[in-house]
């Protein structure tokens, strides 16, 4: 499983939350905590928001304690909103298309988890993509194709709806193909003003997500595991919820897609 971590609030650089903490981002790719995996090593990214509307994106497969460039542009970058991701793959190539963040117009996408049995459901939940949208799909992994199903149901105008009908289209697929749904989803994703975070899982396993003030209460952070053990204040989130975090504040929804009761085509 993967680690990740985003921030918003005041402007921060890049390391205070790559690099920096005695748990940081870099720590986790090496020796994470709270993971299946310790190690996640198949790659990182960044997505960072600056004077323009669509975020920035540098995405390598090397390992991120091994990328100089990542620790020099950490250093140098400032941003008020910003998602770091390092990659243990659970499905898919080792290529620079697969790795986190994934980005679409203003909204950017990153996630842990995975779609059990994928490669029994992926023609289906292709299919349910439009051409445009499909166009915009450069790797193979589950995670791109789910952000892909958020946009189809409208992440732009309904973050909270899109992402249940998205779940709820895997749930059903899986159930057509005969097979017993094993969904894990725990993502971050933001359109430049509004960062959203979700944990769920089909069965009792979702991966771990936690909320703090950080940085000297300058911002939030949305977080895989913590960055430090001491200090900030973190706030598990619990499974089956919904996050939406402002500046102004945090909100925690319940999520329960149920599949049943959604009609869902083809």
């Amino acid at each position: 499983m993967c680690r990740w971590a985003a921030y918003l609030g005041q402007d921060v650089f890049l390391e205070d939350i790559v690099t920096a903490p005695c748990h940081s981002l870099i720590a986790q790719s090496h020796h994470a905590l709270e993971a299946k995996s310790p190690t996640n090593g198949d790659g990182f990214g960044v997505a960072w928001y600056g004077e323009r509307p669509e975020p920035g994106l540098y995405r390598d497969i090397l390992p991120a304690w091994s990328d100089p460039n990542l620790k020099s542009l950490c250093r140098q970058i400032r941003s008020g909103l910003f998602l770091a991701h390092v990659r243990a793959s659970t499905g898919g190539a080792t290529s620079r298309a697969n790795c986190h963040p994934f980005v679409s117009g203003r909204w950017a996408f990153m996630h842990n988890g995975q779609i059990g049995g994928f490669e029994k459901i992926r023609r289906g939940l292709e299919n349910a993509v439009g051409d445009a949208l499909y166009d915009e799909r450069q790797g193979s992994t589950d995670s791109e194709l789910f952000f892909l199903l958020m946009l189809e149901e409208g992440l732009a105008n309904d973050p909270y709806g899109a992402t249940l009908r998205a779940t709820q289209r895997v749930i059903a697929a899986s159930q057509r193909a005969g097979i017993d749904p094993a969904l894990r989803l725990t993502a971050a994703f933001t359109d430049g003003g509004t960062l959203y975070g979700v944990r769920y899982a089909t069965d009792a396993f979702a991966p771990t997500l936690y909320t703090a003030e950080f940085c000297g209460s300058a911002g939030r952070c949305l977080v895989s595991e913590p960055l430090d053990r001491e200090g900030a204040s973190w706030q598990a989130v619990p499974p089956g919820s919904f996050v939406a975090m402002t500046r102004d504040g945090v909100t925690i929804r319940s999520f329960a897609p149920e599949a049943g009761k959604l009609a869902l085509a083809g």
